[in-house]
């Protein structure tokens, strides 16, 4: 019995791994939609999206089959509940992938993000794609140095995300 549940565990770990490379890969092909007025890449993203949001609810399923077949204890329990997050920020990843694509195609022949902002966003792309990346190898390698940097990175978002509000409330001569 602990055989199987030790293989639920590693395909529970190989989904999360899989939806971390596509959710990486969305949110590349939602930044190429969305900063080259690329119609491919967006219709990339909106497919990934969808396929991140099969794959939490598969993810959920087997987290839930998992805790009620096998009742784990202690660390096993905490992985079980963990992996259930992961997802969940997985699927938030693929959601603004989604959005990023769709405010493209609205757009669309314009571009959707004036020059003042374009290289900030661009900047924000990298590091949030560099650390879907990090995540995604954390779960292949439990490299505990590599999810350490996740800190790091974060605060390096958090100081785009403060300039891009800056030229936001600047002088904006654009529409919403």
């Amino acid at each position: 019995m602990r055989a199987s549940f030790r293989e639920q565990l590693d395909a529970l770990r190989g989904s999360l791994i899989v939806m971390g490379a596509d959710a990486t890969s969305g949110m590349r092909w939602a930044t190429a939609g969305l900063l080259e007025s690329d119609l491919s890449a967006a219709s990339k993203a909106l497919e990934v999206a969808a396929t991140i949001r099969r794959k939490s609810d598969e993810v959920e399923e087997a987290v839930i089959e998992l805790l009620v077949r096998q009742q784990p204890v202690a660390s096993d329990l905490r992985l079980a509940i963990a992996s259930l997050h992961v997802a969940a920020d997985f699927e938030r990843m693929g959601a603004l992938a989604e959005h990023v694509a769709k405010i493209m195609l609205m757009r669309h022949p314009v571009t959707a993000v004036p020059p003042e902002v374009a290289q900030v966003a661009q900047r924000m792309a990298e590091i949030a794609e560099r650390m879907a990346w990090k995540v995604t190898g954390v779960l292949e390698t439990g490299d505990v140095a590599l999810a350490a940097q996740l800190e790091s990175d974060d605060d390096g978002m958090d100081d785009l995300h403060r300039q891009m509000f800056e030229v936001l409330f600047g002088d904006w001569t654009h529409d919403v």
